[in-house]
C-alpha cells in the first residue's frame, strides 16, 4: 500500500526529484557535449552499450525531425497540465515519485528545446546513451520511461489514486 502524504510533503518529494533529476540530466548532457565527438562512439560494453553523441531535433527514435517546435509546445502543455492539474492532487509516495520523475524528464528535454541551437523552441535534444537495437537516449528520457512504467504499476498493481484513495475495479478497467 502507498503511504499517504500531506500536501507539503508530497510537494517536497516531487520537487526534490525534479531538482535532482534535472541537475543529473543537464550535467550528463554537458559532459557528453564536452567529451563526445559525433560519429565516434565510446564503447562501454562492446556493441551493446555505448556513449554516442546525437543532437535530436525529433522525438523518440528521431521521428518527426521537422516538428521540433510542436514537440517543444507539447512539452510546455504537458508541463502545464501536470503542474496545474496533477501536482496539487498528489498525496501518495508512489504518485509523488512518479510525477516527480515525469516532470524532471519533461523539463530536462524542454530545457534543450529552449536553450540549445538552432534556437528557442527549435533546440535539439542531446542524446548519448546508445543501446544496440534500441534508441539513443538521455537521462530525461530514462526518467520519462520510468514514470510511464510506474503509472502502469500504480494503476494495475498498487491500485491507488493520486489522492491516496483505493481505485475501484471500474477505474482500473478504464485506465
Amino acid at each position: 500500500m502507498s503511504r499517504r502524504l500531506s500536501r507539503r510533503l508530497a510537494l517536497v518529494v516531487m520537487g526534490s526529484i525534479v531538482a535532482i533529476g534535472l541537475v543529473v540530466d543537464q550535467v550528463t548532457k554537458a559532459v557528453a557535449v564536452a567529451h563526445l565527438v559525433p560519429g565516434q562512439p565510446v564503447r562501454l560494453v562492446g556493441d551493446i552499450f555505448q556513449l554516442a553523441l546525437y543532437r535530436n531535433s525529433g522525438a523518440a527514435f528521431s521521428t518527426g525531425a521537422s516538428l521540433t517546435v510542436v514537440f517543444a509546445l507539447a512539452g510546455l502543455a504537458a508541463l502545464a497540465a501536470l503542474g496545474g492539474w496533477v501536482v496539487p492532487k498528489v498525496r501518495t509516495t508512489w504518485w509523488a515519485v512518479t510525477v516527480g520523475l515525469g516532470l524532471a524528464g519533461i523539463i530536462g528535454n524542454l530545457v534543450d528545446r529552449i536553450v540549445r541551437p538552432p534556437g528557442i523552441l527549435r533546440g535539439h535534444v542531446i542524446d548519448f546513451f546508445a543501446l544496440k537495437y534500441f534508441a539513443v537516449f538521455n537521462v530525461a528520457d530514462a526518467m520519462l520511461t520510468t514514470a510511464a512504467v510506474l503509472v502502469l504499476v500504480i494503476l494495475f498493481f498498487v491500485k491507488v489514486g493520486l489522492d491516496g484513495q483505493p481505485l475501484t475495479q471500474s477505474q482500473t478497467k478504464a485506465a
